[in-house]
């Protein structure tokens, strides 16, 4: 059997077994499994780790002030229930300290990043638990190994899962941080994550709606992230946010800014 003939066999392996769905809540067809996306999420995370001049991480001990705020935000979100993945992912978070930088990423498998930068920049709890919302989406959804298949193509990926691409290993980190275009999600798939982060906070006592006053103060940002520009228009999407909201049953929940101040005043 030449190379060609095993590698076909090979992918076509892979496609079996990733049509196989973890759960019947799980729509997606993916050419990785949910192990590998976990197996992607940690190779991410060890990156990042070992890079601490381009990625900062607060120390967890000496801000655990910080961290705890943020945990709860998190396991608030995954005591909704709705998430596919709440119980199987790690749901791991990072603090970066970078005030200049406005963003929060969810790589495969769950591991979270957010930066001091978009902490302080919004302006209440339900805000933040509306992004993280969205980004937790964006793995439990499983968009992430998606866009990133089309971005890198399957080779490459597959090639990082084996050990084979510590560069292209080190160049995704690097985008998923900064939020570059290439690495945008499609339409369809931030306004997935818009519902998803409503229907998360729905089951918790944060506004749902969260996520849709993150955007309209992006946009009213004078220097808006670059991401910001790939996405559907804020306008758009608050407008359907509402409307999931709306269908939910339109119950009003809490903003929580004492508390979120209280989270900030716990940064350095």
């Amino acid at each position: 059997m030449n190379s060609k003939h095993l590698i076909f066999l090979v992918i076509i392996g892979i496609l079996l077994v990733s049509c196989k769905k973890d759960g019947d809540n799980d729509p997606t067809f993916n050419i990785f499994s949910v192990e590998d996306d976990i197996a992607f999420g940690k190779d991410l995370q060890s990156e990042i780790h070992n890079n601490p001049q381009q990625y900062p991480i607060l120390s967890k001990t000496q801000y655990a002030e910080a961290y705890n705020h943020i945990y709860r935000i998190r396991d608030s979100i995954l005591s909704s229930g709705e998430l596919i993945y709440g119980d199987k992912f790690d749901w791991e978070v990072d603090i970066i300290q970078n005030d200049s930088v406005l963003n929060a990423f969810c790589a495969p498998g769950g591991y979270i990043c957010v930066y001091t930068g978009i902490i302080k920049f919004l302006d209440n709890e339900s805000q933040f638990a509306g992004v993280m919302g969205h980004e937790m989406a964006h793995a439990d959804r499983r968009h992430s190994t998606d866009q990133l298949t089309k971005a890198y193509g399957i080779q490459i990926l597959l090639g990082i899962l084996v050990g084979n691409n510590p560069n292209q290993l080190a160049e995704i980190a690097a985008n998923l941080a900064a939020g570059v275009a290439a690495l945008a999600f499609s339409r369809d798939a931030e306004y997935e994550s818009d519902e998803y982060s409503v229907r998360y906070l729905y089951e918790t006592s944060y506004d749902a709606r969260g996520v849709g006053g993150f955007f309209l103060k992006m946009d009213g940002s004078p220097q808006p992230p670059e991401f910001l520009s790939t996405h559907p228009h804020p306008d758009n999407r608050y407008e359907k946010i509402e409307q999931v909201w709306t269908a939910l049953g339109g119950n009003p929940g809490g903003l929580y800014e004492a508390s979120y101040q209280d989270f900030i005043n716990s940064l350095p």
